[in-house]
């Protein structure tokens, strides 16, 4: 079991230092909820109780887009109630549910209309509870194994520093014959997961794109640089490694720019890192409630959100999606699956969507 005495990220300058602290009262009678009070005090932070995670209704600011600028600076510590994990197909079995929001600003962000009216940060300290949750799901399906996904609504690397949590949860899954955890990540804080043990059962994958996206639409992320120096560490320290491509923009230049991506990643990862290699392929989409927020949160933004030059897609829950006509996306997938080979010839890449 992992201690509750974290290891320091080296500092850089897109470590999560919230403006704002809430507690539900029952998060203080956790260990992970009484270390984080005083990791606060201790930070000087303004800290502050509430009722419930969900609900946090008196955040300063002048107008929307403020107060949504402060509620991505706000930090709230609660506990897990629903403890019923999600599906999270094509990446895992399950979402294993340790945190909530995020900090970064990417204009593209899915959690911009999942999280709606509720964008501030969240950790659960119940952790032991979550990972009792994950042992049985994992029994349930033996023989077969089990994926947990621990990304799909918030990058928890940005938060390991203040929550631990992916250390429970690898120490956890390394002894888990049928069990095994897989996170993403923008950020570049991998120095308190390098000395784990994880027995090669933690896939940790890094979200790359073309310099186009990340300068224009990834603001509040470690840089591209920060992230294949990081994702270097963390295969020289043994971890299956992986990187999604996503979102897939087409914009001027994109061959070049992805062609680029491919042998900046080539020049950093490790030899003995390629044949475990994976890669997924995502291209961008949009809803018609994730343009409106976008485009309310990010007015400058040079995302491009054309109804008229996209493809409508219908999901699996009858919502439907705008995803790039066949001929773009085709071109997409084989120029990039094209250059992920020529450079990394034994990578596979687990899926194009």
């Amino acid at each position: 079991m992992a201690t509750e005495t974290l290891v320091q990220p080296t500092p850089n300058l897109k470590t999560f230092i919230p403006e704002l602290v809430y507690f539900e009262p029952d998060a203080l009678t956790y260990p992970m909820g009484e270390r984080i009070r005083k990791w606060a005090q201790d930070q000087g932070l303004s800290i502050h109780m509430t009722t419930s995670h969900n609900r946090i209704t008196n955040l300063p600011g002048e107008g929307e887009l403020e107060k949504y600028r402060i509620a991505k600076r706000t930090l709230v510590v609660g506990v897990r109630k629903t403890l019923d994990f999600d599906q999270s197909k094509p990446s895992a079995e399950y979402a294993i549910p340790i945190a909530t929001g995020c900090m970064a600003h990417c204009h593209y962000c899915y959690l911009q209309t999942t999280l709606g009216a509720k964008p501030y940060v969240r950790i659960y300290v119940n952790i032991d509870d979550i990972i009792a949750r994950a042992a049985k799901y994992i029994e349930e399906r033996q023989p077969e194994l089990t994926r947990f996904e621990a990304a799909c609504t918030s990058d928890p690397v940005g938060l390991e520093h203040i929550s631990g949590s992916l250390a429970r949860l690898i120490e956890f899954m390394a002894k888990q014959e049928h069990g095994r955890l897989r996170f993403v990540t923008k950020f570049n804080n991998v120095e308190p997961l390098l000395g784990l043990e994880h027995n090669g059962h933690t896939r940790i994958r890094f979200s790359v794109n073309a310099d186009y996206v990340i300068r224009h639409f990834e603001p509040g992320t470690s840089s591209f640089a920060d992230r294949i120096e990081a994702a270097g560490k963390v295969a020289r320290a043994g971890y299956p490694l992986g990187f999604i491509i996503a979102p897939i923009i087409w914009h001027e230049g994109w061959e070049d720019g992805y062609a680029e991506l491919l042998r900046k990643l080539k020049a950093e990862v490790p030899p003995e890192a390629e044949p475990t290699l994976t890669f997924e392929l995502i291209q961008h989409r949009f809803t018609k409630t994730a343009k409106r927020v976008i485009e309310a949160r990010y007015p400058k933004s040079k995302l491009e959100m054309d109804e008229a030059k996209r493809k409508y897609k219908w999901g699996r829950w009858g919502q439907g999606k705008y995803v790039y006509p066949d001929e773009q996306a085709t071109a997409l997938r084989e120029w990039i699956t094209e250059q992920i080979f020529a450079n990394f010839p034994k990578a596979s890449i687990d899926y194009f969507t």
